[in-house]
């Protein structure tokens, strides 16, 4: 399935829009699927925010946002893999990979998400306070607050991405971090604003915007922010340059040459939806003559 379907050239990589509208195409319905794990590997950090909210118990807080934090590490390190293999095109299947990303990151991903836990779990309590409170807080506390949590959003979005990607120290990944925002500070401002709005679009029109959650919620703001930022991040850290050798150039020319005996595609080619072009370029020519 793809969200796209046009006379656009997929055989190769495309830059701007039409490179969106082609990750959109290849990858989009797969990291919707992982959305849903992610949405459900949540819940046990949301209900406990919830709980020590309804309860005014910062005692419960703290240890409820920590273990469900843990919980949700290796859900949310899962979909940041998917993101970064369709990113670069990366072969295989997306549950192999779903698979293959857990056992690879669960344990690396468990205290980070703690951590991440913890703050969520804090600004939604201190959210609420300031809400809920009778006099309203200053302005100044206010930007504070937002000022906090947006530095979250800006550690995490450059965080998640390296411990998927490369065995490192925290201390590597934080200084990678700072120095790319010295770097490049106005698109990793632009994906921090992404991120940010898609949070504050989902909490203020809540509590319609929790049907959205389940299949946008995760997915959707963190390719948007990682795409925004992936050019300069590859650059800088040379992802594709490392990964090229283990995983074969997907757009190279000998990925398009069919042989004699390729005239089927198998099907799990078409569930596959990542890196078999041929399966892609025959559906795309079927439907140029019109819309179904």
């Amino acid at each position: 399935m793809a969200f796209f379907r046009d006379d656009t050239d997929y055989t190769h990589r495309q830059t701007g829009f039409a490179r969106y509208k082609q990750l959109m195409s290849f990858y989009g319905f797969n990291w919707l699927r992982v959305n849903l794990f992610t949405a459900a590997g949540a819940l046990p950090l949301a209900a406990g925010i919830l709980f020590a909210i309804l309860t005014s118990s910062l005692l419960l807080l703290l240890p409820l946002s920590l273990i469900g934090g843990m919980i949700f590490g290796p859900f949310l390190a899962g979909l940041v893999d998917g993101i970064m293999r369709g990113l670069r095109d990366a072969p295989g299947n997306w549950w192999k990979n779903y698979k293959k990303s857990w056992k690879q990151n669960w344990r690396s991903s468990l205290l980070p998400g703690a951590f991440l836990g913890f703050f969520v779990g804090l600004f939604s309590f201190m959210f609420h306070i300031m809400g809920s409170a009778k006099i309203a807080p200053s302005l100044s506390t206010v930007l504070m607050m937002l000022l906090s949590a947006a530095v979250v959003v800006w550690f995490s979005t450059l965080y998640w991405p390296q411990l998927v990607l490369f065995q490192q120290s925290f201390v590597n990944r934080a200084r990678n971090a700072l120095l790319f925002t010295i770097k490049h500070s106005v698109r990793v401002l632009a994906a921090v604003l992404i991120q940010c709005v898609w949070i504050a679009l989902i909490v203020l029109l809540a509590p319609w915007t929790i049907v959205v959650v389940p299949f946008l919620g995760f997915w959707f703001p963190i390719f948007l922010a990682q795409y925004r930022i992936y050019d300069d991040l590859n650059r800088d850290l040379r992802i594709e340059e490392q990964f090229m050798p283990i995983e074969g150039d997907p757009w190279a020319e000998d990925q398009f040459e069919q042989g004699e005996n390729d005239g089927d595609v198998p099907q799990d080619v078409h569930e596959d939806g990542t890196r078999r072009w041929e399966a892609l370029l025959r559906d795309i020519e079927a439907n140029k003559g019109g819309r179904p």
